[in-house]
């Protein structure tokens, strides 16, 4: 592995968006990038869709072969409030992490400025406000399909750190084994989870896949409560039935042993800073490096798709 720089300090932002408005979490965003740089964050990461946030229990009036017009209208206000990639929201995110001097990952509904169709996508900007990477979800989780495409380009981007290469899967497609082999092959040295999985089997998916990486695995979750759902939906008994606290967070950083370095974090907003070891990452792969001196590429063979 190259040489890199031993010590990074990470945050990873577990905070509550506002549903619906992208101006509302872009400015809360920005806020909460200053305050992780005040705590000496390098590297500043937020959860899966935290702009305009994830709209959990909604259908967005889709059944099977059947939509309605309010349904309709709801999912035009969420797509009012996706955000065009190079647009104002970039810009703001962009001076954000250069007044942090930090590298920042942040989820965002993306709206295609040319089709018009929705991503679920994650964002890295670099120290100096550029746009290091962008990352479309390649599959959508159940009903998620309704609102959201197939990432169609990009695939498997990695930012070169200076704590080594850097990979981005969101929620669920670190249960797709081959999309976590994308990232193994370019050597990640930190696998950032952006997602919204509160539940108590994801706390363990993680820190295998911590081990089977031999990586540090960065859990950024979401709080979300059902007060952060705004008035004038067209199913508030939906919003009426879902608990009080929708999505409870659990975020967490775990080290390439499985071993958990900071978290979880339940059901309060926070920014949760780990001090990482990168001498670790080198340390762990001396009996098991998944794609390097313990695979076997003379029996099996795989190809991701670059473009």
């Amino acid at each position: 592995m190259q040489d890199l720089k031993k010590h990074c300090r990470l945050a990873i932002v577990q905070a509550e968006p506002i549903l619906f408005d992208k101006a509302a979490c872009v400015a809360k965003a920005v806020q909460l990038i200053g305050e992780a740089a005040a705590k000496g964050a390098e590297f500043i990461v937020f959860p899966e869709l935290f702009i305009p946030g994830y709209p959990v229990g909604m259908t967005f009036g889709f059944t099977v072969g059947k939509r309605d017009e309010g349904g309709r209208e709801d999912w035009k206000r969420y797509y009012d409030n996706s955000v065009v990639t190079g647009g104002e929201e970039t810009r703001l995110l962009s001076e954000a992490a250069k007044r942090a001097g930090a590298y920042v990952s942040i989820g965002f509904s993306e709206r295609d400025g040319v089709s018009g169709t929705l991503y679920n996508s994650n964002m890295i900007f670099g120290p100096t406000g550029e746009l290091l990477s962008l990352h479309r979800k390649i599959k959508p989780t159940g009903s998620e399909r309704v609102v959201w495409g197939d990432g169609n380009k990009g695939y498997f981007p990695v930012v070169a750190t200076p704590w080594g290469p850097v990979g981005v899967l969101i929620c669920w497609e670190t249960y797709m084994p081959l999309a976590r082999v994308a990232l193994y092959e370019k050597g990640v040295s930190i696998y950032i989870s952006a997602n919204t999985n509160d539940n108590e089997e994801w706390q363990s998916t993680i820190r295998h896949v911590a081990i089977e990486g031999h990586c540090y695995f960065i859990n950024a979750d979401l709080l979300i409560t059902k007060e952060s759902y705004p008035k004038g939906l067209h199913e508030p008994e939906r919003v009426a039935s879902l608990e009080r606290t929708v999505c409870r967070g659990g975020s967490s950083v775990i080290d390439p042993y499985g071993h958990v370095v900071a978290g979880p974090v339940w059901d309060k907003e926070d920014i949760i800073i780990a001090d990482l070891d990168m001498d670790e990452v080198a340390k762990s792969r001396m009996e098991f490096d998944a794609c390097g001196h313990y695979s076997r590429p003379d029996i099996f063979t795989f190809r991701a798709e670059e473009k």
